[in-house]
């Protein structure tokens, strides 16, 4: 099992789009929230994530096929 911290941005049209929830039904990738900011115009998330290398890079490039921003987090999570 791999795990990877990244930092999800969302712009206005995604904030009240459930991704992390389509992403944790359509892959074999556990979620965890470690921080985040949502405003009705914006938003980010620090998100933990478990699974199968192959299944995290599906899991991305579902990701950024939405318009989610993605980059790789370190520090600043919640331990």
């Amino acid at each position: 099992m791999a795990r990877r911290r990244l930092k999800l941005i969302f712009g206005p049209s995604l904030v009240k789009e459930p991704v992390i929830y389509q992403l944790g039904r359509s892959f074999e990738i556990v979620t965890n929230i470690r921080r985040a900011d949502v405003t009705k115009d914006h938003g980010w998330v620090l998100l933990e994530v478990t699974g199968e290398s192959d299944e995290l890079d599906r899991g991305i490039e579902f990701l950024e096929s939405k318009g989610v921003t993605v980059e790789q987090a370190e520090g600043d999570l919640v331990e």
